[in-house]
């Protein structure tokens, strides 16, 4: 009967070596708290300025739900969804980079006000910017750490027999 995939042989394990290193474990947390961060500043950003706000609404409010879910799965070791977490982050540096000045344009009459000052809101824009461009770094680089490498190893010992009983078994 084929193993399914993740599954090992009888009496063996599964190691996942890259994910028990420190630095796969800090750029998992990094990442995971920049996608965090990153959709806790889209929804103040989206709260805060929702009655300026004229199209995208549903794509700031898509961006949010995809940061959590993103960052879920990336929590539980989900390597490929560094290479998405990192296209989605160069979009909205984009969004961010050219809405900013937006909002400060904003600060004249006859335009109507935001819940948050307009100063604020271009503020946190512009915070988005270099946020995302640590998204996209730590996301890549936990993308060459290989966290999907896994290895076989013996449940019992180094050579495959159990401890104790003295048989070498065949490789």
């Amino acid at each position: 009967m084929p193993l399914k995939r993740g599954e090992a042989q009888e009496g063996f394990v599964i190691e996942r070596p890259n994910r028990q290193k420190a630095s796969s474990k800090a750029t998992k947390a990094i990442t995971v708290l920049l996608l965090l961060v990153s959709a806790g500043l889209v929804t103040v950003i989206t709260v805060g300025g929702w009655e300026a706000l004229e199209g995208a609404k549903a794509l700031q409010i898509a961006y949010i739900a995809l940061y959590l879910v993103v960052a879920f799965f990336i929590a539980r070791w989900s390597r490929g969804l560094l290479p998405v977490a990192s296209a989605l982050a160069i979009i909205l540096l984009i969004f961010a980079g050219v809405s900013g000045p937006m909002w400060f344009d904003r600060d004249k009459i006859g335009f109507n006000d935001p819940a948050l000052d307009e100063n604020i809101l271009g503020l946190l824009t512009f915070i988005l910017v270099p946020v995302q461009l640590l998204v996209v770094a730590f996301a890549m680089r936990g993308f060459q750490q290989n966290w999907n490498v896994e290895v076989e190893k013996p449940a019992h010992g180094h050579d495959g027999a159990p401890q104790g009983s003295g048989a070498a078994q065949p490789a």
